[in-house]
This record gives structure tokens, sequence and C-alpha cells, in this order.
């Protein structure tokens, strides 16, 4: 006898994001979803995403870690309000620990939300936050062939982000190679190349973003 243990878990879960999905709603309030492998450029990505659009919406960030603060605090450090959540172990955040780090956050005087997800090209897929998107971010030193080994990942994806481009002679990455992998996948999906730390090509995500966030006003 073979007992399904997932789809329970996966039902409880999409139940709670829809009701998420529905407070941010009707507060306004656009969420990403940001998806990567540990040391991607996750919080450059979202630091220099604040930078960007900071004198023109309310930001608030959410972020999953195993454990520590330290990415909570570098937020903090730019006058942005975060909530970490540290998962204990877990491989990702669900909609319940969502929920309880929203209801320290004032929804009614935010725009825009990001969740720092936790690092991992697997799991977090299957878990709806609540979120308007999911973002996958990928940099150049974890190889041009990603798409083609965690599809699922580039295919839940709204986004996709390409960080450390800077990087890209020194690692010898196919451009054609992924985007073609990601089309494959993904043809909707816009890739925005990017070198975070040092804010090339942010302003065109930014852009992109802004009329997400302006679109639910």
């Amino acid at each position: 006898m073979q007992i399904d243990m997932k789809q329970p878990i996966l039902d409880k879960n999409d139940q709670l994001a829809a009701q998420l999905r529905k407070r941010f709603a009707d507060n306004h309030v656009f969420v990403l979803d940001l998806l990567a492998s540990p040391g991607s450029g996750k919080t450059s990505t979202i630091l220099a995403t604040i930078e960007a659009l900071r004198d023109e919406f309310n930001i608030a960030v959410i972020e999953g870690d195993i454990a520590s603060n330290v990415d909570a605090e570098k937020i903090k450090a730019q006058g942005i309000a975060a909530v970490q959540i540290n998962t204990g172990g877990a491989c990702h955040l669900e909609s319940n620990m969502i929920s309880r780090a929203i209801d320290v956050l004032d929804l009614e005087r935010l725009d825009l939300i990001i969740v720092e997800n936790v690092g991992n090209l697997v799991c977090p897929t299957d878990f709806d936050l609540g979120e308007n998107a999911k973002v996958m971010i990928l940099s150049v030193p974890e190889g041009d062939d990603k798409p083609l080994k965690y599809p699922g990942v580039f295919q839940a994806a709204k986004v996709v982000i390409l960080n450390k481009v800077d990087t890209m002679p020194v690692f010898n990455f196919d451009r054609e190679a992924f985007d073609a992998s990601v089309r494959q996948l993904n043809p909707q999906a816009p890739i925005f190349p990017i070198a975070a730390t040092k804010g090339e090509g942010v302003e065109e995500w930014a852009t992109w973003l802004a009329e997400q966030i302006r679109a639910i006003q």
C-alpha cells in the first residue's frame, strides 16, 4: 500500500496561498518569489532592485533561510522592512510561513513584497506562496546548462534573471545556448541580464517590475 503525502500537503498549502493572494490583491501589493541556488546573487539582486525602485514604491522583504539572519540585516541596513524566516532545515518556504511573516508587516502601506526563498532549484517550485510572479535567478558561474538540468524551476518562472553577466568571458558561458534552452521551456518569460553588484542591466528589470506594480494599483 502506497500513501501519497505530497498532495495533501500541497492542497493545504494552496488553500492558504489563495487566501494570501486575495489579501495581497485587496491591499494592492505585488509579491515576488525569488528562486535560485545559494550564491547566485539573490540578496544582491534584491538590494539593486530596492535601490532602483525605492523612490516610487514602498518595499518590504521576507528572507527565507535554513538558519541565520545575515541577509535580513543587510536589507534592514538599507532602511527597508525585512522579516526573517528560518526553516530549520526545510528546503523551501510554504504559505503558512508567509502568512505569519506578513502579520508583522503593514500591508496597507506597501506596494511590493520581495520573498527570497531558500536557495534550492527543486523544492520551491511546488509551493504557491500567493505571489504574483516567481522569478528565477541564475548566475553565470553556475553554467549555461542549468535549464536542461532543472527544467521545472524555469518552467515555473514568470521572469528569468541572468546575474553576474560581467563574468561571462571568464566562465565561457554560452548565452545563445542558455537563451534557447529557456525559450524552449518557457517561451513567454523575459530574460534580464544583469550584474547586480555593479548595477548593470538593473534598470531594464526594474522598469518591467514597476510596470507590474502600477498595473495592480
